[in-house]
């Protein structure tokens, strides 16, 4: 493991190495425009997705990439376990459709899911393996297992309305539907984990937490939430959700992750005082307004705020989010600049 990587996993750990760590939630709504080659390829044609995975490293020394050498397609991989409707693209990842949006359907027909056998889990477990043993002569590795959250799984095969209105009027009901879709994530992250010869760390993925109220997640997420950040005690843990919540982030300071990659509409400082110094901040420079569509000094800039407001302590300077489609590379060596000239003066 090259000594970026293992900075990211020491600081995402309360170990001062006395470096800071750029690090960026990279997938496919970005790496196939950013290498110029349709989407439907970068997922059927694993030379060239090692290639273009292999590329960043090159282009962007001393980024680490997270979780780096992801096998994903978009939010399909849960959903598809469950029955959604799928549709693949050219220029995007693929469209998910609800297989019913029938509460009582879901009651009755939802069931624990197997990785080994269930919807596109088993591809993906097979390429992990299959990568594993092409990324070795180069000292490289995978080592974070990545699931999306768990109302955003259930979401995907329900509808948002259908689990948002179940979640205020019928919470009964659904708990259980929320129950088997934590114990197959758990089945997930362990698979993956288990095909990795350097397992490190989980990432979960979970917009969809943000925009529910405190009271209902701590009734009906929080248990299930820390219940999956307990199953992986020892590794190191980080939760995305770059939906602004404010309202829950004391809350979610204790629910059992390491780092937080959180929306770039909080600011960092709010953010540090909100979730104390237990958490590991990841970010927040805004990965659309300004990763994609701004300029590189004003990149630069803000990466440079982020990490003033900080001291530079208990953070990962990253985008508010993960990598946006149309980002600009060169916003990318914005942030890395910023990183380097920040540390530079400091050490004066």
């Amino acid at each position: 493991m090259n000594s970026d990587r293992q900075n990211f996993f020491d600081t995402a750990a309360h170990i001062k190495t006395g470096r800071i760590p750029l690090a960026l939630i990279v997938d496919s709504p970005w790496l196939p425009g950013y290498a110029g080659i349709d989407t439907l390829d970068y997922y059927l044609d694993e030379n060239l997705w090692f290639d273009i995975n292999l590329k960043l490293l090159e282009q962007f020394p001393g980024v680490v990439w997270v979780p780096g050498f992801w096998w994903e397609y978009g939010m399909a991989i849960e959903a598809s376990a469950f029955g959604s409707r799928l549709m693949f693209h050219h220029d995007q990842p693929p469209s998910v459709e609800p297989l019913s949006k029938d509460l009582a359907f879901w009651a009755e027909h939802c069931r624990v899911q197997n990785p080994e056998k269930d919807g596109l889990m088993p591809l993906v477990l097979r390429q992990i393996e299959r990568m594993d043993q092409k990324m070795e002569p180069y000292g490289l590795s995978q080592n974070i297992a990545c699931a999306r959250g768990i109302l955003t799984v259930t979401s995907w095969f329900m509808g948002v309305s259908t689990m948002m209105e179940a979640l205020i009027s019928d919470p009964n009901t659904i708990q259980p539907i929320l129950e088997k879709v934590t114990e197959t994530l758990i089945l997930w992250l362990d698979a993956q984990l288990k095909r990795m010869r350097e397992p490190r760390g989980v990432m979960l993925l979970d917009d969809l937490v943000g925009m529910i109220s405190r009271r209902k997640y701590q009734k009906l997420i929080e248990p299930l939430f820390k219940r999956i950040w307990d199953h992986f005690d020892g590794y190191i843990k980080i939760y995305h959700n770059d939906t602004p919540c404010e309202h829950l982030l004391p809350t979610l300071a204790g629910a059992g992750f390491d780092v937080f990659n959180f929306s770039h509409e909080t600011d960092i400082a709010k953010a540090r005082v909100l979730m104390g110094d237990q958490i590991v901040l990841m970010g927040n420079v805004p990965p659309r307004d300004l990763g994609a569509f701004g300029t590189p000094e004003q990149n630069y800039q803000f990466a440079l705020d982020c990490l003033n407001k900080t001291n530079g302590e208990g953070i990962i300077l990253s985008f508010g989010g993960g990598v946006s489609q149309d980002t600009k590379p060169e916003n990318i060596h914005a942030l890395m600049a910023a990183l380097k000239d920040w540390e530079k003066n400091k050490s004066r």
